[in-house]
Parts: structure tokens; C-alpha cells; sequence
């Protein structure tokens, strides 16, 4: 801990802490009972005013009802917010972690009394249907309503759907948590060290500081690894569960509705990814060259080159270096990024009981979203905040759209994120003179994107073989769950990065596995599609960028092929996402000359 707050210290971010008021003033919050109350008893008196009705309503009257369930469901997530917020800093906390509990209780009560609209609204006949979402009085809520008929073949009976949300504060949502205070609260080393700590070293020039980071963050995975066996296989079935009631043929058939994407589309990123590995090889190929490694070791992917500025970065700087970039496109996405950071919502320090990574909340639209960094200085961190900043800005300009209508599908959240990463690294790489520190630069950016299109990718095939292994085989080991992780690994990796058995293990740190699976090919479709929108950027210039600005304030107001059709883009069309992979293949070849 003496390290941690040292190094914090020297950064500049110790005071950089969120301030959480604007959503309730602590824990004992008097409004937070009376908040919960008022959502109980507003999802009583729904449910009796309506239930059994939905059928009947015209326009106006379906119109009155569904603002009624978004203020409902505002004014819940408004909690949600505080709790989860509250409590991801300090997961050691027992009153906080009662707290963020007590509201998914609440969420699974208050579903269980509204969950009448959506099994009733699916219940009405195709034309009755139909004469409803194009009556002007719902244009507002037309798309959301018109996703929830999508949901129509796979919903339940009341009773079924009712049970389901009443186990779920039980369920995915404790199993989940469970992870993240297990890992959260696991010291890594001999000096005890959080997670985030441990990964930092991997992205150190000292090659011995780097394999010794491998090594413990093995270990310390080791440790728990029967705990982490038991959450992923309890929450591979019980989606195995929730995939057969639901009749979804695939696993990752809800995901892609949810993301409101054909499978088609899908499956055809998936695949023109995957063809070009060969990407992967030709860079490691050339960074190990660099680095005067013969053979490197999984803990060498994130070393530095020699050329790359090595200095730390402070908080002060990591502000104007993406704030300046931001203006360069936009004086508008600079003006919303700086608000993030004058009016403290941004918790950036690393401490022991925080969660690891990094997010966006996006909280409700008469609120505004906090981010939250471990922010240890390095080049890879101001990408990050960059990351998470695009995020934020974007469920700013969303929050026009409602609540409803804010909530950006995945694929398209991301969008946002990588655009603003990129023009981060497009900035710093102007002002570098130096060949080699161009190319380092270069070589850091393409593992950043190697990161977000093919090591995500190589995670959804082991996600895949995960899924289809344990509904075939039923219960998995931790062996098979080490040997699917290194099967989908090498094939992305080939024979220019050595994967020893013991990095088997490191399927079992990454959260998104459980909370949100099939998430993660999400990245590559942002990745792939901002490097496809940033070359339309090149050629249009300032016209873009209304157009860009945009299609981020539409949120989820439309579908992702509708929000997209202003840039001419075919997600079906497999020529479209190698647009994407040509960008890289340019990028590996600058660094391969």
C-alpha cells in the first residue's frame, strides 16, 4: 500500500475522486429509503392500474404508460448508479456491498410487478401492433417499442418471467459480484499488490520486473483458481438454462439480439478477423526483432521498444494531452471531456478494494455519467482515459434521446471509445520527429488495437468453445477451461509468442466472461468500424464531424444499421470490415520496413 500511495502521489491523482452527491449524498442518504420506497410503491400501483389492459390501450394511453415505466425505471437506475459506484471503490466494504445488494433486490421487485407490459405488449397481434408504432403520438418511443417485439418468441409465461426476476438478485448478478470481490480483495506477491499493480509491470522495459508480474498474477490466479472454476461453469449453466427456455439455438443468439445485430453480421466480422491472424504473427515477428528477444513469452506481448518515451505521465498532463486532441476535432467533445474532469466525476487513483479496469457509467440522463481509471501513468493509461472519455461523451450527447432511447447498443458504444483513442494517438504521433520513436509509437498503437480486434476476437472463440463445451460435456475442468484458453490463444498468436501452460490460467480474470457474455466482440465491430469511419474523416473533414456528433446523440434511438446509413456502411458486406484490416495491415507494414 506504501507503494501504491507513493506513486499516486507523484501522479497528481489522490485527489482525483468522484463526487457521488449529485446522485445521493452517502450511504445513509435519507432520500435513498425514501427513493426505494417511492419505486415500490410505484411498481405496485403500475402494475394495478394496468396490468391486464395493455392490450386495450390506444396511442395516447400506451403513450402515458410507457413515460410512467420510465420514470420508474430513471429513478431505480438512479440508485443502481450510487451503489455500484459506491461500492466499486471499496469492495471490502461490508456496508457498501449491503447496499449495492439491496438495490438488485429491489430491481428483481420491482421487475417482478412491471413485467406485465413487455409479456402483454407481445401479446397484441401483428396489425394492432403495427397501427400503434406508426401513430405519430409514439413516434418518441417507436423503436423501443418495436425491440421489445423482437423479444416475442423467446419470452415466458408472467409466472415463469416473474420467478426468473425474483432469483436474479441471486443469481448471475451475486455470482458476478462474488468475482469481483474475490479479485479485488487478492493480494498478488510477495508485496502483497492489487491486480491492477501487477498488470501495470507487464508494460515495463525491465524484462525481469515483467516475467516476475507473469509469475505472480499466476499464482494469485492459482489460488482461487476452484473458486473461479465453480463461477464460471454455475454461470455457463445457468445460461445453458436461460438459452433453452428461452429458445435462443445458440449462445450467442441473445447477445446479438440485444445488440440488435443480425447473426449474419456477426458471424461475418468473426470470421474476417480471424482470416487475418496472419497480422498478428507478422507484427510479434517484427517486435521481437526489435527487442532482441529470440522467443518472446506471453509477458513480453506489452514490452516497450527501446525508442518509446518511457517517462511518467502525470494526471495534469494525461488531461491536456487528450483535451487537446479532442479540440483538434471538436471544441465541443473537448468542452464535455474537460467538464469530466473540473467537476470530479473521475475516480483515478489506484488503492486496494477497488475494482480493476476501467468504465463508463453511464448513470440516467438528468444525470451524468462518472468514469472510473487505475491510473498508474503510463502510455497505455492516457489511452484509457481517452477510451473511457469517449464513452462519457457520448452518454452525454445521448441523454437527449431519454431514457429509454439513450442506451447505445454495444457494438455501437464502443464507437465512440476507440474514435477517441485514435485521435489521442493521432495527436501524439505528429508532434514525434524521431524514426524510431515513431515507429515504437506506432508499434504500442498496434497493440492496442491487436488488443481490442484479435485478442477479443480469440476471447469469443474461447467464450464459444466454453459455451458449447459445457452444454455437451456438462461440468468443465480447470484444465479444459486452460486448454480452450491456449487452443484459441496460439491459433491467434502462432508460433511468434511462446504460451507456456501456466498462462492457461488467465482466462480467469476477465469479468466480461460473466457479467455480459458475448460481449466482446464488441470491441473488434468499434475497433474495425472507427478505423473505416476515421479514413471517411480524412476525406470529408469538417463534415464529418456533424455527422459524427451526430450519430453519437442518436443513442439507441435506432438500430446500428440504421444509425450508420449517413456513412454508406454495409456491416453485412465482408469487404467492409477488411477496410478495417487493411488500415492494420498498413499500420504492420510501416513497423515491418
Amino acid at each position: 500500500m506504501a507503494d501504491t500511495t507513493r506513486s499516486n502521489k507523484t501522479l497528481g491523482t489522490v485527489d482525483v475522486l468522484w463526487n457521488l452527491s449529485d446522485l445521493y449524498s452517502g450511504g445513509d442518504d435519507q432520500y435513498i429509503d425514501s427513493d426505494i420506497a417511492w419505486c415500490e410503491t410505484e411498481a405496485r400501483a403500475i402494475k394495478t392500474h394496468s396490468s391486464g389492459k395493455v392490450t386495450e390501450l390506444d396511442a395516447p394511453a400506451l403513450l402515458l404508460l410507457v413515460k410512467r415505466l420510465e420514470t420508474l425505471d430513471c429513478a431505480i437506475d438512479k440508485l443502481a448508479t450510487f451503489a455500484f459506484l459506491n461500492f466499486t471503490t471499496r469492495m471490502d466494504n461490508a456496508a457498501a456491498g449491503a447496499l449495492d445488494q439491496r438495490i438488485h433486490e429491489l430491481i428483481s421487485r420491482c421487475g417482478a410487478e412491471t413485467v406485465f407490459f413487455e409479456l402483454e405488449w407481445n401479446q397484441l397481434a401483428g396489425e394492432p401492433a403495427e397501427v400503434l408504432l406508426t401513430d405519430p403520438v409514439l413516434a418518441q418511443y417507436r423503436h423501443y417499442l418495436s425491440c421489445l417485439r423482437k423479444y416475442r418468441p423467446h419470452q415466458l409465461s408472467e409466472a415463469e418471467e416473474k420467478l426468473l426476476l425474483e432469483k436474479e438478485a441471486v443469481g448471475r448478478n451475486a455470482w458476478t459480484t462474488l468475482f469481483d470481490k474475490v479479485l479485488s480483495q487478492q493480494k498478488f506477491g510477495a508485496r502483497k499488490r492489487t491486480e491492477e499493480e501487477v498488470l501495470s509491470d507487464l508494460y515495463a522495459a525491465d524484462r525481469k520486473m515483467r516475467r516476475r508480474a507473469a509469475g505472480e498474477m499466476t499464482k494469485g490466479l492459482k489460488d482461487n483458481n476452484h473458486i473461479f472454476t465453480h463461477i464460471f461453469n454455475t454461470l455457463a449453466a445457468d445460461k445453458m438454462i436461460t438459452d433453452r427456455l428461452r429458445h435462443h439455438p445458440g449462445w450467442i443468439d441473445s447477445m446479438n439480439l440485444h445488440n440488435e445485430l443480425e447473426n449474419t453480421t456477426v458471424d461475418t466480422l468473426i470470421n474476417e478477423v480471424v482470416s487475418r491472424y496472419d497480422l498478428v504473427h507478422r507484427f510479434y515477428r517484427v517486435k521481437g526483432g526489435l527487442l532482441g528477444i529470440k522467443k518472446l513469452e506471453h509477458y513480453d506481448r506489452y514490452a516497450p521498444l527501446p525508442a518509446l518515451p518511457v517517462k511518467e505521465i502525470s494526471w495534469r498532463s494525461c488531461k491536456n494531452i487528450v483535451l487537446t486532441a479532442f479540440s483538434g476535432f471538436s471544441p465541443r467533445m473537448a468542452e464535455i471531456g474537460e467538464m469530466f474532469f473540473d467537476r470530479k466525476w473521475i475516480h483515478a487513483p489506484v488503492g486496494a478494494g477497488k475494482r480493476g479496469g476501467a468504465f463508463a457509467h453511464p448513470c440516467v440522463p438528468g444525470v451524468h455519467p462518472y468514469v472510473l481509471v487505475n491510473y498508474s501513468g503510463n502510455l497505455t493509461d492516457v489511452s484509457t482515459v481517452a477510451h473511457e472519455l469517449g464513452h462519457g461523451i457520448h452518454q452525454v450527447l445521448a441523454a437527449s434521446q431519454g431514457h429509454f432511447n439513450s442506451d447505445t447498443p454495444l457494438p455501437l458504444a464502443e464507437t465512440a471509445s476507440v474514435f477517441a483513442e485514435l485521435l489521442v494517438f493521432t495527436s501524439q504521433l505528429a508532434i514525434l520527429t524521431s524514426e524510431q520513436e515513431r515507429q515504437a509509437f506506432i508499434c504500442q498503437k498496434l497493440e492496442s488495437i491487436f488488443a481490442t480486434v484479435f485478442r477479443q476476437t480469440a476471447m469469443n472463440r474461447f467464450e464459444h468453445m466454453m459455451h458449447e463445451g459445457r452444454r455437451k460435456h456438462g461440468e468443465l475442468s480447470s484444465e479444459q477451461l486452460c486448454e480452450y484458453w491456449l487452443t484459441t490463444q496460439r491459433s491467434m498468436f502462432g508460433d511468434t509468442v511462446h504460451l507456456s501452460a501456466a498462462y492457461g490460467l488467465w482466462w480467469s480474470y476477465i469479468p466480461h466472461f460473466l457479467s455480459t457474455p458475448g460481449y466482446v466482440y464488441s470491441y473488434a465491430f468499434g475497433e474495425l468500424l472507427v478505423l473505416a469511419l476515421y479514413g471517411i474523416y480524412r476525406r470529408e473533414g469538417e463534415f464529418f464531424v456533424d455527422k459524427y456528433l451526430d450519430l453519437l446523440a442518436a443513442g439507441g434511438s435506432h438500430s446500428p444499421y440504421e444509425l450508420l446509413q449517413p456513412f454508406a456502411i454495409d456491416l453485412n458486406s465482408p469487404e467492409f470490415w477488411q477496410t478495417g484490416l487493411a488500415v492494420i495491415e498498413e499500420m504492420v507494414a510501416k513497423v515491418e520496413t
